[in-house]
Formats: C-alpha cells, sequence, structure tokens
C-alpha cells in the first residue's frame, strides 16, 4: 500500500510531525496540575536554549559558554517592545528574536576570527558582563528588573484556564515553531555548509564555501533562537540581572552535553533533566538530611555524575547513540538476510 503524495515530502512530513506534537502538548498542558504546567513551560524554554547551543556549538563547531547572556538580551528586548509599544504577544516575540539576532550578528563578525578557548572566554565575559551593564541604566530596571506582561488567556478558553496554562501553551508553540525552522535550515545548504566547516574548514573552503560568513550566520541564528529563550523565561518570571547568571549559562552548556551536542532533537531530554535535578535534590535531601549545605549541593553532585556518565557511555548523548544503535540493527538485519 502506497502512502498519500503529500507524505512523500520529507518536509511535510516533518511539518505534520510538529502539528501533532503542538496538538498532543495542548491536550496535556489542559489536563495537569499547575505545578507541572510551569515546569513544562520551563522544559520548553530550556529545550530551545539548549537547541540554540547545539545548533552553534554541534552543527557550526563554534563554542560559546555564555548563552546566558543572549537569552537576556532577547527578554529585555521584549519587555521594552511590550512596555513602550504595547504590540500583539507575536510582534513581541518577532522583536526579541530578530533584536538578539542582531546582536549576534555583532559578535559573530568578531568571533569567526576567533576560536576555541578565546571564543568561549569571549562569550564567558558576555554573560558576566551584561548583568552589570543592565543595572547601570534606569530604562532596563535595574535590580528590580522589568515587567514583561503578555496578558491574560482569552475569555473564550474558560475560567479554568489559568495563566499558567497560557504561558505553558505559549512556551510549547513558540519552541514548537522554531525548532520546526531551525530543522529546516540544518536541512537546507546552509545547515550542509555548517557541517563542513565544523568537519574540516580547509576542505570546505577548497569546495567554495565561505567558512567565516557561515560561522557568522550560525551565530545570528543561535543568537535569535536564545533571544526567544529569553523572552519566553522573562515572561514566565522577571526580566532582571538575576534571572540570567552566570549559572543558567552554565545550565544550559550543562544541557546540551547531556543532550548530545549533534543531536537537536536530544536537546528535549536536555531541558527534562535541567527540571527534574532539583526535584530528585530535594527529594534526596529531605531523606538524608536537612542541612542546607547538603540541599546546596545534591543538584550539583547529580549533574557531575550525569556528565560523567554521559562522557563514558554516550559521548554523543543518549539520542544520538539510540540512533547509532537502531543503525547496528539494521545492517546485522540486513548482513543475516543476504
Amino acid at each position: 500500500m502506497h502512502s498519500p503524495k503529500f507524505l512523500k515530502n520529507p518536509n511535510r512530513r516533518r511539518l505534520l510531525f510538529f502539528i501533532f506534537l503542538g496538538w498532543l502538548l495542548l491536550l496535556i498542558g489542559d489536563r495537569v496540575d499547575e505545578l507541572r504546567v510551569y515546569q513544562g513551560a520551563l522544559i520548553a524554554i530550556y529545550t530551545l536554549a539548549i537547541g540554540s547551543v547545539i545548533l552553534l556549538t554541534g552543527y557550526s563547531g563554534q563554542l560559546s559558554i555564555g548563552h546566558g547572556a543572549f537569552m537576556a538580551v532577547g527578554a529585555y528586548a521584549a519587555a521594552l517592545t511590550q512596555i513602550y509599544f504595547s504590540p500583539p504577544i507575536i510582534i513581541t516575540f518577532l522583536a526579541a528574536v530578530i533584536i538578539t539576532a542582531i546582536f549576534g550578528a555583532l559578535l559573530g563578525g568578531g568571533a569567526a576570527r576567533l576560536s576555541g578557548p578565546y571564543l568561549a572566554g569571549t562569550t564567558l565575559a558576555l554573560a558576566l558582563g551584561l548583568p552589570t551593564l543592565a543595572n547601570q541604566f534606569e530604562f532596563l530596571g535595574g535590580e528590580t528588573g522589568l515587567s514583561f506582561d503578555v496578558g491574560f488567556p482569552p475569555e473564550r478558553y474558560g475560567f479554568d484556564f489559568t495563566l499558567y496554562k497560557w504561558f505553558f501553551w505559549i512556551a510549547a508553540l513558540a519552541t514548537l515553531i522554531m525548532f520546526w525552522v531551525m530543522q529546516n535550515i540544518l536541512k537546507s545548504r546552509y545547515g550542509r555548509a555548517w557541517k563542513a566547516g565544523r568537519s574540516n574548514q580547509a576542505a570546505a573552503e577548497l569546495l567554495g564555501i565561505h567558512v567565516g560568513r557561515r560561522k557568522v550566520l550560525a551565530f545570528t541564528v543561535s543568537a535569535g533562537v536564545a533571544g526567544l529563550a529569553g523572552a519566553l523565561l522573562g515572561m514566565i518570571s522577571i526580566v532582571s540581572p538575576s534571572a540570567f547568571p552566570l549559572s543558567l549559562s552554565f545550565a544550559i552548556i550543562t544541557g546540551a552535553v547531556l543532550a548530545g551536542l549533534t543531536s537537536l532533537a536530544g536537546s528535549i531530554l536536555g531541558g527534562l533533566t535541567l527540571v527534574i535535578i532539583p526535584e530528585i535534590a530535594e527529594a534526596i535531601s529531605k531523606n538524608v538530611s536537612e542541612s542546607e549545605a547538603v540541599s546546596a549541593n545534591v543538584p550539583g553532585l547529580i549533574t557531575g555524575v550525569l556528565l560523567i556518565l554521559t562522557v563514558l557511555f554516550a559521548p554523543n548523548g543518549p539520542a544520538e547513540q539510540w540512533h547509532h544503535h537502531k543503525e547496528k540493527k539494521k545492517l546485522k538485519a540486513k548482513s543475516k538476510g543476504s
């Protein structure tokens, strides 16, 4: 039985999958309690942020450990746009993506000349310096920060549709749409050029690929994606320097390593892990000790153990490991058949 002609196109199949996944997430979000809905929104936001790191590091080979800075830029851009212009929420998020992408392009122009620890050090300095810079300007709200109000959910959804469910719907749909965009970019010639430049820069240049320009483009796209994640995080919390500490950048890169730096789909696992770890740590702390020192150190211990296990048993991430396992099974089945 042949599949319909519409489904033979991989882009259309991918679009249908994202539509189905979006419908499923919205259905689940309408049937769980407030805490789980809030955690679901966080998972979506972390997944998007981790995806931006994977796109930059895993596909174009540029190391960034300060992506929290791009998230901060996106959050402030969204908050200021909403405060001064009050546009529809979609325009607010688009402004966050565009402004952060421009910021990333400017940084990427210099980053294209750097590599390895030099680039990592530059992004780290950016993540350290931006919160201090935000405190110097009154229109950015100082330490108190800015309030980013996306409004209440439409009345047609009923009184049982709470604000946290509205946050989850927005975060989940924004993440799905951006992932669909990223998947299409990575399947295009730009994605193939990033992979070629990452694997062998000299060979890519010989093939006519301008690696420097491609790196700037990767930085631009990655920054725009991170900016959207930051705007979504600002939506459910407050836009202030304390909301985007250096630890956020470290958490995102940790999630990317756990997910696998070459697996965009694995970023979902990374986002889920970052949300689950504090819950596991709290449960362990209650059963083992009530000490504040234990409670403060357990999350770091769990994260460290997970990183070690990932490096030892799944260096490319669980998703990529599972893909290789399936490929091996197919090869074995073919060899037996022949």
